[in-house]
């Protein structure tokens, strides 16, 4: 696979993989990702992956940049076995969508001549892959979502979006994080966290997962939440084994 080295400021280097966007590249890179760390290679501080490149932050007192660059070649170079499993983690994302939870959710019906069941039929019945956390703390940018309700983002983006709202934007899916502006039309909203700055663990995905929404009630929306405040929710994850490549 193809790839360019080039700084990224003078404490970071970023590798561009020259291929266009597709689950084969992600999972290359979240392969290579893997190398990288595993390595434990000195002044490494941390390994970001996105959907075509990977920057690698370093500390430049214990790492050269020439050395640094000579290393992450050997490890681009290397042949991952094309028949490798890999395992992945599946994570369950309970929507409550329409009602006073997702207020697109008709008008994406709408445009695509569907009813609002049909949509959140086709929206929860599919995994999304995680290939990038962006645009704001914890924010997952997802692939997969299905040609039938695929939208253009709004004309005029909202300047206030509620954190936990899931939105498509285009031919993607996401859950805003926190409150912020946002252009993606909702058609729900989770009552989990997806970034809490003060846990061990800020951040409840990461690239490479898989997500899994599930459509819940009003009633279970408000009850999963009071349990996510005080602790008790337990996050249903599966780990199985991805398809080889």
């Amino acid at each position: 696979m193809n790839f360019s080295l080039s700084p990224l400021g003078d404490k970071a280097v970023q590798i561009l993989f020259e291929e266009p966007i597709s689950k084969k590249l992600n999972m290359h890179i979240r392969r290579t990702s893997d190398e990288i760390i595993n390595h434990r290679l000195a002044g490494v501080i941390e390994v970001v992956p996105a959907f075509r490149t990977l920057t690698i932050y370093y500390d430049p007192m214990l790492q050269s940049y020439s050395n640094l660059c000579i290393f992450l070649t050997k490890i681009c170079e290397y042949k991952f076995q094309s028949d490798q499993s890999f395992k992945k983690e599946v994570i369950s994302i309970p929507v409550c969508y329409g009602k006073g939870f997702g207020e697109d959710l008709s008008r994406v019906a709408m445009i695509h001549n569907l009813t609002e069941d049909e949509v959140i039929k086709l929206h929860a019945g599919t995994q999304y892959l995680v290939y990038m956390i962006g645009f704001l703390p914890g924010f997952p940018y997802l692939k997969g979502l299905r040609e039938e309700i695929k939208t253009p983002r709004l004309s005029e983006p909202r300047l206030n979006v509620p954190r936990g709202a899931v939105g498509i934007g285009g031919d993607q899916t996401g859950v805003y994080p926190i409150e912020s502006p946002g252009g993606w039309n909702l058609i729900g909203q989770t009552p989990l966290t997806l970034f809490n700055p003060e846990a061990n663990i800020p951040f409840l995905i990461k690239a490479g997962d898989f997500i899994r929404f599930v459509p819940i009630s009003e009633e279970e929306f408000y009850k999963i939440e009071s349990n996510v405040n005080n602790g008790t929710y337990v996050i249903k994850r599966d780990v199985v084994i991805d398809e080889k490549h």
